[in-house]
């Protein structure tokens, strides 16, 4: 068996609201039970729509965010209550690249202050030799050095922020919609540049992105997240090949082809996104979902093999066929 990198165990992570004199306080249920491993040389995608839970789940994974209950491992080791000094190690093996590289840069700090900061953080003081390095993993020069952080585009601004995470040597890159914010042409360069650190320096990563497209092209398995649950997750192949759950396939059948003339079925979901502080009894997507009968509202189903395939998993009482019977 590949090393373990990762492992989410039933996490949670519930956000509380204040109650008012007249209603009791409530909990938004961000991460509601999650189940998840990430072995070592894997490149995992983590999809679904906006506020499915999916750069909470990130937090937690990296331990920016404590989780409300289930246990999390890293590296083998249990870091779910760990804090403070005692993170330090668990820092070195995971490493975060946030959504938005102008946002979690200091414009107070020139790029050299930035990329010395993960080393100061663990008591030691870089040479410039290794902040050079760094630079050149990404494709930067010596010269930007001294540069600060609205001096450059924002292709740029991504990169030293990947150089930031590679700068402690991790084993695991957590990274949150790491082209979201960029342009498509940059896009492509960002993510050739993971695929290039990934083959040369031996990383894994999560990808978490709402662009189906985007981990397409980089995961080799990927997890899709609705409600703060993960509803189906497999290889990419058979994922996006044969969608098992109604959820997947709907998200897919929104992917633009580019091929003209291509005719596909569309599936528009009807209704609104239940809230989180109060989602609905049994499968969370049974209030939206064309297949749903009087089961699905008794109780939630779990990720089962679908069709016979031991890897590919979907939590669905009635997945769609497979693909010779649909057709």
């Amino acid at each position: 068996m590949t090393e373990e990198l990762l492992r989410l165990d039933g996490v949670r992570k519930y956000f509380g609201l204040r109650g008012v004199p007249w209603q009791a306080a409530q909990a938004v249920r961000a991460v509601d039970g999650v189940s998840f491993v990430v072995r070592k040389g894997e490149t995992v995608g983590l999809v679904g729509e906006s506020g499915s839970g999916k750069s909470t789940l990130a937090r937690v994974a990296t331990r920016l965010l404590d989780p409300t209950a289930g246990r999390v491992e890293i590296g083998g080791k249990d870091v779910t209550r760990v804090r403070g000094r005692r993170l330090r190690p668990v820092r070195r093996r995971v490493q975060m690249v946030f959504q938005d590289p102008q946002a979690s840069l200091n414009p107070r700090q020139s790029v050299g202050t930035i990329l010395s900061t993960p080393f100061r953080a663990q008591g030691t003081r870089p040479t410039r030799t290794q902040l050079v390095e760094l630079l050149h993993q990404v494709g930067l020069s010596e010269e930007h050095l001294e540069r600060y952080p609205h001096e450059f585009s924002g292709g740029q601004r991504q990169r030293i922020g990947i150089a930031r995470a590679l700068a402690v040597s991790p084993d695991l890159l957590i990274c949150d919609e790491p082209v979201s914010a960029l342009d498509v042409s940059v896009q492509a360069q960002v993510l050739n540049l993971l695929a290039d650190l990934r083959d040369e320096l031996g990383l894994s990563y999560v990808v978490v992105a709402h662009d189906l497209a985007v981990v397409r092209q980089v995961a080799g398995r990927v997890a899709v997240m609705y409600l703060g649950t993960i509803v189906e997750e497999g290889p990419s192949d058979q994922v996006y090949n044969a969608p098992a759950h109604p959820y997947t396939k709907a998200l897919l059948s929104a992917v633009p082809v580019p091929e003209p003339g291509a005719v596909r079925e569309r599936i528009v979901l009807t209704g609104d996104v239940p809230t989180p502080i109060a989602p609905p009894s049994g499968c969370p997507f049974r209030t939206r979902c064309y297949r749903a009968e009087d089961v699905c509202a008794t109780e939630r189903p779990v990720l089962q093999p679908v069709a016979g395939q031991t890897e590919h998993l979907a939590a669905c009482y009635f997945p769609e066929p497979p693909t010779s019977e649909r057709t």
